[in-house]
């Protein structure tokens, strides 16, 4: 019985807004061109971000040095060929973004390539504008990014031959800021940050043997 009158309700209510409508008369609703919204350009447009972050804004931190003796990071542990940075730096999303897709037009042509990307960009990287007055808190995010320590490899391929592996590093690395280096599965690991003290050949040391003589005697 509920039901019916609920359904009663609804019908007249419908009825009456038809009429209303078709009284005042109903102005059309522009349609809305998807192709055009679709290219418009976006600043720091990326296809890596986190799904979801603990906090939305972040200290901007220094790149890590690694002085101990750790070698995490610093050889191929997925495909047969990495791509190794020599210096420290911090990639943004759009950076990765286009080396992504600079190998991945080059291998894709390849049977079986495959590919692994080593680090992601999860630091949120805020800005301020020009010439704003100090204060007024943090400024306002921008884009995602992520701290990648020296003699790290930050993409690695596989199953293709290694003329192909080299031109496309060769074509990523022309899309970073630092200069990387190319090294293959079973390449010695870096421990720390790889620095090794140059060698100082030591002086030989002369001993000098001072002899104990009596002091002259003076004649009175």
């Amino acid at each position: 019985m509920f039901s019916a009158y609920r359904k009663n309700i609804f019908g007249a209510v419908s009825a009456t807004s038809s009429v209303i409508g078709n009284v005042f008369g109903r102005q059309a609703v522009p349609s809305v061109n998807r192709t055009a919204l679709s290219l418009t350009p976006v600043r720091f447009a990326s296809d890596f971000s986190p799904r979801r972050t603990k906090y939305r804004k972040a200290h901007k931190g220094k790149i890590p040095l690694p002085t101990g003796g750790s070698t995490k990071g610093t050889s191929v542990e997925f495909g047969e060929y990495g791509l190794r940075i020599t210096e420290g730096a911090r990639l943004t999303s759009r950076q990765l973004t286009a080396v992504h897709n600079a190998i991945r037009r080059k291998i894709k042509t390849v049977k079986g390539s495959q590919m692994w990307m080593r680090v992601f960009p999860d630091i949120p990287v805020t800005s301020k504008g020009n010439e704003v007055r100090m204060g007024k808190g943090k400024g306002t995010f921008e884009y995602w990014a992520c701290r990648v320590p020296l003699n790290r490899i930050i993409f690695e391929i596989g199953g293709l031959r290694k003329e192909i592996a080299k031109e496309a590093f060769r074509l990523a690395s022309h899309k970073l800021p630092v200069k990387t280096e190319m090294v293959e599965r079973g390449t010695k690991p870096i421990v720390g940050a790889g620095y090794i003290a140059p060698v100082v050949a030591k002086k030989p040391v002369v001993v000098q043997e001072v002899l104990d003589t009596p002091p002259a005697s003076t004649s009175a």
